[in-house]
């Protein structure tokens, strides 16, 4: 017989089993909850990263005024200036080379005139014959062999100096005809206080004297330079219009010194004797 200590005792244990499961049981509860609503979080988050980044979610303080920038993004903006010029002539660069420089056949009492047909527009050069003979020789020599037709015009300075050079067949600024001119006019009248006034055409080179080759630059606005480049024309009024209107489409770098991005190109190149 269970006496009426022994029966509460067991009552009391029951009891207190009964509390142990129920805390077990809600304890259960809680984790299950909590790992489904870590769950559901989870997705949340991972979703709105996901929407923030390819910018369904950005909010960048401005007003949406087209649904589709929202999701496409717009082009980036350019500086580049649209090209002035046109498509070059069929054909090819011829590759040349001489091993000395041609013999002299210009008069050199006489008046020539360079005539280059470009994509942007024809530019004539007075040539100054008598004061730099070598390299007006060499120039009538090379155009009348079609060396310059068909290259393009590689580089374009728009700070510090400002002209247009060509005459280099690989269009990189280091090529040549296979022979090297002397330096000629380097105390013309025009060169004062080393500046190479508009309008000049004078011979590229390396720095070094007498490194000149076929080619040259031609310069759209005063320009300071040494007096070491062999001057050896002046550029037309109606081609300074061409130049200036290459140099208004300015250069690739965005530094002041590239290709043009004018596409200038020489399709025929030709000394006409006055």
């Amino acid at each position: 017989m269970v006496s009426q200590e022994q029966r509460r005792r067991q009552l009391a244990r029951e009891k207190f089993l009964r509390q142990q499961q129920r805390r077990t049981q809600a304890r259960r509860k809680a984790r299950l909850r909590n790992s489904v609503i870590a769950s559901v979080l989870g997705v949340v988050v991972i979703g709105s990263v996901a929407l923030y980044t390819t910018g369904v979610l950005k909010d960048d303080g401005k007003k949406k005024t087209d649904a589709s920038a929202e999701v496409t993004p717009s082009a980036a903006p350019t500086s580049k200036a649209p090209d002035p010029c046109e498509k070059p002539a069929a054909g090819s660069v011829k590759k040349l080379s001489w091993k000395k420089e041609p013999a002299m056949t210009i008069d050199t009492s006489a008046k020539y005139t360079l005539k280059l047909a470009t994509t942007c527009g024809d530019i004539g050069v007075a040539l100054k014959t008598s004061a730099a003979p070598h390299t007006v020789n060499s120039f009538g020599f090379l155009a009348g062999e079609g060396y310059f037709d068909h290259t393009k015009c590689h580089r374009l300075t728009t700070q510090g100096i400002y002209v247009l050079q060509c005459g280099d067949p690989q269009g990189t600024g280091s090529g040549g005809p296979g022979y090297t001119l002397p330096d000629e006019n380097l105390k013309d009248k025009s060169l004062k206080n080393n500046t190479y006034p508009a309008g000049t055409v004078a011979m590229a080179n390396t720095g070094q004297a007498h490194t000149g080759g076929s080619q040259f630059f031609l310069v759209y606005k005063d320009s300071q330079l040494p007096p070491s480049y062999t001057p050896f024309g002046t550029v037309d009024a109606a081609g300074m219009k061409v130049l200036e209107k290459i140099a208004a489409a300015g250069e690739n770098t965005g530094a002041g010194d590239g290709a043009p991005n004018a596409t200038v190109v020489i399709d025929k190149a030709a000394v006409v004797k006055s």
